[in-house]
């Protein structure tokens, strides 16, 4: 799901890395002369934390990491977030460590694409402003809302092409290889979008340990692309019975990834339950798959009855560790994948106006 505001910089990437070196070298112009600098980074959802002491305005971290991510580094009481990487990293301050200059590799491209995206994050920031000025009555208006979701989709459409123009111009940068791997769990891209920017990419990135390890993952994206035969699975429904995808064949159905936790989710339900009683009497259905927890059976069940989602339900409870989660390569909800009578992928990811228009497509006019 996506936050209204704020750019993901904090997706953790899917491929692993042996364990490397890094060394973060500060020089800082004014600092507490008992100040330590740390550095902290998450990794599996576990936190690593490397520190120094700093002597007149100096200091040296270093540590090993899996793959290079971002990181904060915090002097005092002032905090900053940078890439860590393998290697040594620079950073120089006249003053405090906010005012700080990072540089490595990674970091001075990533310098380089926040200018690029500065526009959009602006735009994002007055949108936010917009919104949070608005009475609880006008929020409460559906047309209201709608209007500030279209407006977001309009920005967010223009980061997504500016960080695939970046991909694009900066084959030989490792950056370019995170990003893409953000870039594709962010926005739940098709394989037919993928291939083209990760085959831009340099070979000797293509072919290290990063290179290789985000080429599986684009295999699995495209067994689940437009095309494809939509890999078979079974998963118990409400009531513990054995449903399995294939026994749908012959129907237009609709995979909806979707989770009882996921706001935008839950927004999206009238607009799919609209959809859904328009053309469920013209060979279309729906097949909920939820990611809901291991104890969330109950607000699985209830979310289901409260939002009206009458068709057929299935979830093993395990939210990301569930099976068809690596299966279907899904790293954020909601997503879909509508499946022709045929068993393949016809569309990915079609919601709102563009779900109803797709139906259209295929059925004609509504009923």
């Amino acid at each position: 799901m996506k936050p209204f505001l704020l750019i993901p910089l904090l997706l953790i990437p899917t491929f692993l890395w042996a364990q490397s070196n890094y060394k973060v070298e500060g020089k800082l112009g004014y600092v507490d002369p008992t100040d330590k600098a740390y550095v902290s980074h998450f990794f599996e959802n576990k936190g690593h934390t490397d520190s120094a002491q700093v002597h007149n305005g100096r200091f040296i971290v270093t540590g090993t990491i899996n793959q290079p991510h971002y990181a904060w580094l915090s002097v005092g009481e002032r905090t900053i977030r940078f890439y860590l990487e393998p290697g040594t990293i620079s950073v120089t301050s006249p003053d405090s460590i906010e005012n700080a200059v990072v540089v490595s590799p990674m970091n001075i491209d990533n310098q380089k694409l926040k200018m690029i995206l500065k526009p959009t994050v602006d735009q994002l920031a007055l949108l936010e402003k917009e919104y949070q000025a608005a009475t609880p009555e006008q929020k409460k208006v559906k047309e209201f809302v709608e209007t500030f979701e279209k407006q977001k989709d309009v920005v967010y459409a223009k980061e997504k092409n500016i960080k695939a123009q970046f991909i694009r111009e900066n084959t030989t940068s490792m950056l370019s290889l995170y990003i893409l791997d953000q870039y594709t769990d962010w926005y739940a891209s098709d394989f037919s979008e993928l291939e083209p920017m990760f085959n831009s990419l340099s070979e000797a990135i293509k072919t290290g340990k990063l290179g290789k390890a985000y080429a599986k993952k684009l295999a699995l994206i495209q067994a689940t692309s437009v095309g494809s035969l939509a890999p078979d699975f079974t998963q118990p429904d409400t009531s513990g019975k054995a449903v399995t995808l294939s026994s749908f064949r012959g129907k237009y159905v609709l995979v909806d990834f979707w989770a009882s936790w996921c706001a935008p989710c839950r927004a999206e339900n009238p607009n799919i339950v609209k959809n859904f009683h328009q053309y469920k009497d013209k060979n279309f259905t729906i097949l909920g798959v939820s990611l809901d927890r291991p104890n969330g059976k109950e607000a699985w069940l209830k979310a289901i009855h409260k939002d009206h989602l009458d068709w057929t339900h299935v979830s093993e409870l395990k939210q990301w560790n569930a099976d068809i989660v690596k299966q279907y390569a899904i790293q954020v909800v909601p997503q879909n994948f509508l499946i022709g009578p045929d068993g393949k992928v016809l569309a990915k990811n079609i919601r709102g106006e563009n779900l109803d228009k797709k139906l259209v497509e295929i059925f004609g006019s509504k009923p």
